[in-house]
């Protein structure tokens, strides 16, 4: 009925009283169906974008007009003029022939779209399959998944943290020498991986203090309350500085150290350097900025939940083992590390994050290029790091991550994002993913957002977003030869997170809790121990 650039619209005609060619004419009319169009020299395909009855009659009657709008995504280019005639599609995305007034648009066949989606000639794992063919496997590219980023956005319920276990599951099966690492704040993944993953929590992290930088360690050391803190900044800054070159003595090391360089100093030559340059004032008034920076320094090392961090009594340079140990080299069939951020105390856990972003990184950067290890970083709850409102980030994890964003492909680091509100983080960071997996989106905002990355030739399945069911996803970018919807594979049970909400109508059945639950509660509570 009409065609404008990659829009074409039709008349739908009656599919008849026969129920089968009902149910035919119901699934190849649904809100993402691939439909084609024959030509003379080609079949083009297109997308269902919408139906409507443009002018319905009171009450409404089967006479009515009904119309269908497609958006046109690519072709099948070949000699032959009837629709019989076309043996093997060569598919090819974009329309060079564009199809003519008149022309019936017909139902794709399974034929069809076994060759639309055919297994990509590049490295490749299976992640579900088509929506409209479950027969039908559906693919992602591994080298431009990984290689350019990618993100796993969809509301909480809607099978987000299962979507992101099956990619990394698919992933490093095919591909057993991987190096993960994934952030997980609410101890999901841990037994989605079970055998295969190097478990960090409170209980083994060792973060020691000297590998932050100067922005990490004043945000752990400096009062954030006051008056004194901008005195209290540059007294640590000369502090931690003394104090590193102290520890280095006459070696080489001493000759290129800086605020900012990862290596050992002692937190008692800190305080000896507050406490000497504090002896040296004449007023008392004036040194209040030294007393609050050595007593938070003092709780720092004092409080069991900092141990990981500000512990122990021997200082060693533990550099290479500790990436070792995160980065998995050697891999040692443990592919993944997942980072159990649950127990870090929360006035912490930003500076975590930000010093085990930023390693990796800068691990990237300083090894040779002939020997780079190429590494994927997994965000959880990506919008708690690099917020739309800059002014609510902490800022060295913002710039750490903005930074992977941006420069990481060059050096081997991809960045995978998951959240649930894509309209709260930063959309110049989130634009880098060059991958979307989007899952149920039933916010007006987080569509808009979603709108924005995707193609012209995807737009037919934006209508479907809010409509998603547990385990489907819409699909676009550079991992796939072509936008789709799909139905992700199941998980087995014990490959899933430890995600799901806790049975309150089967929970509440029965009296089973006693005091001994509270009693170990508590325990647990004050020793910071789950």
């Amino acid at each position: 009925m009409s065609v404008a650039g990659s829009r074409a619209a039709g008349v739908l005609l009656s599919p008849g009283s026969d129920k089968a060619a009902c149910e035919a004419f119901q699934a190849a009319t649904q809100l993402g169906a691939i439909v084609k169009i024959a030509t003379p020299t080609s079949l083009v395909f297109g997308i269902v974008n919408g139906l409507s009855i443009p002018n319905p009659s009171t009450p409404p009657s089967a006479k009515d007009q009904r119309q269908i709008e497609l958006e046109l995504f690519g072709e099948a280019v070949q000699a032959p003029a009837s629709i019989e005639g076309f043996s093997r599609l060569d598919f090819q995305r974009g329309v060079s022939v564009f199809p003519a007034l008149g022309q019936p648009i017909l139902a794709t066949t399974r034929d069809d779209l076994s060759q639309i989606y055919a297994v990509p000639s590049a490295s490749n794992v299976r992640v579900g399959a088509i929506f409209q063919d479950r027969s039908l496997p559906a693919y992602v590219v591994t080298d431009k998944l990984l290689g350019m980023h990618f993100a796993v956005l969809g509301t909480s319920g809607s099978g987000k943290s299962c979507s992101v276990a099956l990619i990394l599951n698919s992933v490093l099966t095919a591909h057993p020498n991987g190096h993960v690492l994934l952030l997980d704040p609410h101890n999901e993944y841990a037994v989605a991986f079970a055998g295969a993953a190097e478990i960090i929590n409170t209980a083994n992290l060792h973060i020691p203090y000297w590998l932050l930088s100067f922005d990490e360690a004043r945000a752990c050391m400096v009062s954030h309350t006051g008056t004194s803190w901008e005195s209290e900044i540059a007294i640590l800054k000369e502090a931690i500085l003394d104090a590193k070159v102290k520890y280095a003595g006459a070696s080489d090391e001493a000759g290129y150290i800086t605020v900012d360089t990862p290596v050992p100093y002692r937190l008692t030559d800190v305080l000896a350097f507050i406490d000497e340059a504090a002896g040296r004032l004449n007023k008392a008034d004036n040194s209040v900025p030294y007393l609050r920076l050595k007593t938070r320094i003092e709780t720092l090392r004092g409080d069991q939940r900092f141990a990981f961090m500000f512990g122990g009594t021997i200082v060693k340079d533990s550099m290479s083992e500790i990436l070792g140990r995160l980065l998995r080299i050697p891999v040692k069939g443990r592919p993944i590390t997942i980072v159990d951020l649950s127990g870090v105390p929360s006035e912490i856990v930003d500076v975590v994050v930000s010093v085990l972003v930023r390693m990796v990184f800068d691990f990237a950067v300083w090894t040779d290029r002939a020997a780079a290890v190429p590494t994927l970083l997994v965000c959880e709850e990506a919008h708690r790091y690099i917020p739309r409102d800059e002014s609510t980030a902490f800022g060295p994890t913002r710039r750490a991550i903005a930074q992977i964003a941006k420069e990481g492909r060059k050096y081997g680091v991809s960045l995978c994002l998951v959240t649930q509100r894509p309209s709260e983080i930063s959309e110049t960071i989130l634009s880098q993913c060059s991958t979307v997996f989007a899952l149920r989106l039933g916010n007006d905002k987080d569509q808009e957002f979603v709108a924005r990355a995707l193609p012209e030739s995807a737009r037919g399945f934006l209508g479907s977003l809010p409509a998603l069911r547990t385990q489907e996803a819409i699909v676009v970018g550079e991992g796939v030869t072509l936008p789709m919807r799909i139905v992700l594979d199941d998980l087995p049970p014990d490959s899933r997170p430890r995600s799901e909400t806790l049975p309150f109508s089967s929970a509440w059945q029965s009296d089973a809790a006693d005091s001994s639950l509270v009693a170990q509660t508590v325990d647990r509570w004050r020793k910071q121990v789950r």
